[in-house]
């Protein structure tokens, strides 16, 4: 089947066709046996299944109506996703809401889809009621079971839907601002899946080997997990081998014990959960397991550190994985997930930077330890890209940071029943250079620059620190603090009449005495003085847990501000009053 043309139906339909009794999807689950308890499906089992969804549907709305996903992870979660794009509905996948708080996030994306129906399992079915009352001016959806539909007899009708241009709408997590939902096409999908495979398996002439098997707990409501666990088995029309993210955070060595014992693995993560698979996997963990084999480990979706890229290759490199296998990348919802990765069949490129010339815009390397090390993320290959002055709107020279701005078939339609917010999909460059498009541009809001022919991401512009007239990027003090304290780390800047100062607040692993952590205050504080030239204003130290996560797990920087100023945090570098 020609992908010019696909569609995801087709391309599952097409699977089915060709492989009816190779196994599709299989979901590890370790919370009803902590050895592990695998349930697999079959081309042809999903195909059956998604058609039996889609007929049931058919009875409760119309082609282009939203369909909300709110269920645990597991296989009913993917059956009802497909299902829904199989009866031309936009599938609305979300995240399971916290059951003992109310989830905002949750309730702003149903709000904002106004879905007919919510498809969820009978186990939590009770537990997410109340979120169909998120707006009362609007018509309650309804609710379906996934897991209670009649999937031993086939659909009485094979007539194929009418299916529009869009697939789902991927809600955002961004930090600062209300979910978006982003309008993500059959086409996107499909462009953005050829894309990403011919970069990650460069180094392949006959691209993914024959036993290639994806292995993931990335979330299915999450971009990167639905891309790499969904997408990327039915278009190479191999097996995926899938986990809860809870799973994984119980135990991370569970990963690596399923990236061991498959062969060919491709896999995806946050540079967090690389950090924690050092931490948290013993030998014994891995007795017996081949990570030879392992093909691309795509390191994406957070800043990469090079401290955890070293630890981590060192750590298995006695499993035989190799230093080539980690694959930095760059990618964001609004460009359906992909846009670079680190070249293929080598580790990746780490390079140390005047900090203080990186400060004023620019990248010019330094040998001094103390500068600050970035990761590449390759050059851009498969997609258009430019690096933009963002008040000038004029493309920047190698070396000059700028704005990455993004153009080709795999950028989204734009936000949902949002104009002001999807005018930032249609930018027009202010002097295109020779064979440069002038628009239509997605400006990412990402910082970026052109380095050696490679792309590197130097942060958000809306993080961007400004102390004492100076700009600083949190990501680089974020990683000072981090190889002191262990923790997650956000570094913001709080308004003091008639400037700004810098606020650090730091997860510890560990409670610590007071001696200990007025040592810990004195490295911290000396190591961001003496690395970034910008004084510490407040170091506070709180317990895991106490930083507000996006539903990606990234530090809301916004949020954490709010909390400073309202005493939200625990502190424990103070004692109570």
């Amino acid at each position: 089947m020609s992908m010019t043309e696909a569609s995801i139906p087709a391309v599952l339909a097409d699977r089915a066709e060709r492989q009816p009794d190779d196994v599709a999807y299989t979901f590890v689950d370790y919370e009803a046996d902590p050895a592990g308890v695998a349930e697999s499906l079959t081309w042809s089992e999903v195909y059956e299944r998604v058609q039996v969804v889609a007929e049931k549907l058919a009875g409760l709305g119309s082609p282009g109506d939203r369909a909300v996903i709110l269920a645990p992870q597991s296989l009913e979660y993917i059956v009802g996703f497909l299902g829904a794009i199989q009866a031309g509905f936009i599938a609305v996948p979300l995240s399971m809401p916290q059951t003992r708080h109310h989830d905002e996030r949750v309730t702003g994306a149903m709000k904002d889809s106004t879905p007919v129906v919510v498809l969820t399992t009978s186990a939590v079915v009770d537990d997410i009621r109340k979120y169909g009352q998120a707006d009362p001016t609007q018509r309650p959806p309804k609710f379906l079971e996934v897991d209670t539909l009649d999937f031993d007899t086939p659909p009485r009708s094979t007539a194929q839907p009418t299916l529009l241009k869009t697939a789902y709408l991927q809600y955002t997590s961004g930090s600062t601002r209300s979910p978006a939902g982003v309008v993500v096409t059959h086409r996107n999908v499909v462009v953005n899946l050829g894309q990403l495979l011919t970069d990650y398996y460069e180094a392949y002439p006959d691209g993914a080997p024959e036993d290639t098997t994806v292995v993931s707990w990335l979330p299915f409501y999450h971009d990167m997990g639905l891309i790499v666990g969904v997408f990327i088995p039915m278009v190479l029309g191999r097996p995926a081998v899938l986990m809860s993210p809870v799973a994984f955070m119980q135990k991370p060595s569970r990963w690596m014990q399923q990236l061991g014992s498959h062969p060919s693995a491709f896999t995806a993560a946050p540079n967090f959960a690389f950090e924690l698979a050092v931490k948290r996997t013993s030998d014994e963990d891995l007795a017996g397991k081949d990570l030879s084999t392992v093909k691309v480990m795509i390191n994406g979706a957070e800043r990469v550190h090079g401290s955890t890229v070293r630890r981590f290759n060192q750590r298995f490199a006695q499993f035989g994985l190799p230093d080539s296998a980690m694959r930095p990348s760059y990618g964001l919802a609004e460009a359906t997930v992909y846009v670079a990765a680190s070249a293929g069949g080598q580790p990746p490129t780490a390079v140390r930077f005047d900090f203080e010339k990186l400060a004023a815009g620019h990248a010019e390397r330094c040998d001094d330890e103390a500068g600050a090390e970035l990761i590449g993320c390759g050059a851009v290959r498969s997609t258009t890209a430019r690096v933009v002055d963002p008040d000038t709107l004029v493309e920047n020279p190698a070396g000059k940071i700028g704005e990455v701005w993004l153009h080709g078939e795999h950028v989204a339609a734009g936000y949902w029943h949002n104009p002001k917010l999807s005018e930032l999909f249609a930018a027009q460059l202010g002097e295109p250079t020779p064979g440069t498009s002038k628009g239509p541009w997605l400006r990412t809001g990402d910082l970026g620059v052109m380095f050696d022919d490679e792309l590197f991401i130097v942060g958000r512009i809306k993080d961007l620190l400004i102390v004492d007239g100076r700009n600083h990027y949190p990501d680089d003090i974020e990683a000072t603090v981090q190889e002191l304290t262990g923790g997650r780390v956000a570094a913001v800047s709080v308004p003091d009449d008639p400037s700004e100062k810098l606020v650090v607040i730091a997860e510890l692993k560990k409670q610590l005495d007071a001696e200990l952590l007025d040592s810990v205050k004195q490295q911290v504080t000396a190591a961001v003085s003496k690395t970034h030239s910008v004084r510490l204003d407040d170091l506070m130290m709180v317990g895991p847990g106490s930083l507000p996560l996006t539903t990606s797990g990234k530090v809301r920087r916004g949020t954490c501000v709010e909390l400073y100023h309202s005493d939200g945090f625990r502190r424990l570098d103070v004692a109570p009053a």
